[in-house]
């Protein structure tokens, strides 16, 4: 395949999952700056390994490509990273909504945003591709490189902490 033709092909699979990417992105790495260097570091082997995607969801393909960039960023960052603020408007809505309903909505979503930042990185980025990018299990299991069961198991169990502290948050709220 000629090199125009590679990279059209790119751009019509690959592109239009900017915004998962980089949700994905945000979760895993809890800083806007950091998640679109990883956003743009997994785009970049994404086109160089292009040719080994075989067809079927781009969404998914490049999904992998990006939690295991986060990966390998965690890896690099660990010795440097200390705990960084949660940050409500880096996960902010992009729906126009009044200043009020956004106040509203901000002040009832922060207790779920915030736990769903408390959980482990393994439940954390579950819960993510399943609840906000709605991808099939099938789909987290490749991501992950983990079993539909385990994907089961750690989505049940991310479940289970994010009720348990959405409920001791609603009547402590910080």
């Amino acid at each position: 395949m000629d090199g125009s033709t590679r990279l059209t092909l790119f751009e019509e699979t690959i592109l239009p999952h900017l915004k998962s990417a980089h949700n994905l992105a945000r979760w895993l790495t809890r800083n806007e700056d950091d998640a679109q260097d990883v956003v743009q570091e997994a785009y970049l082997r994404a086109f160089r390994f292009f040719d080994g995607f075989k067809g079927g969801d781009g969404k998914a393909w490049l999904l992998a490509v990006v939690r295991n960039t986060c990966l390998t960023w965690r890896r690099r960052q660990k010795n440097t990273m200390s705990d960084v603020a949660f940050d409500e408007t880096t996960h902010a809505s992009d729906r126009a909504v009044t200043v009020e309903a956004g106040l509203v909505e901000e002040a009832s979503m922060a207790p779920l945003r915030n736990c769903i930042e408390s959980l482990p990185p393994e439940y954390r980025e579950i819960i993510i591709m399943r609840e906000l990018e709605e991808l099939s299990y099938r789909e987290i299991a490749d991501i992950a490189s983990v079993p539909i069961g385990t994907v089961m198991s750690r989505l049940a169990r991310a479940r289970k902490r994010l009720e348990e502290c959405v409920k001791s948050r609603k009547g402590n709220p910080r």
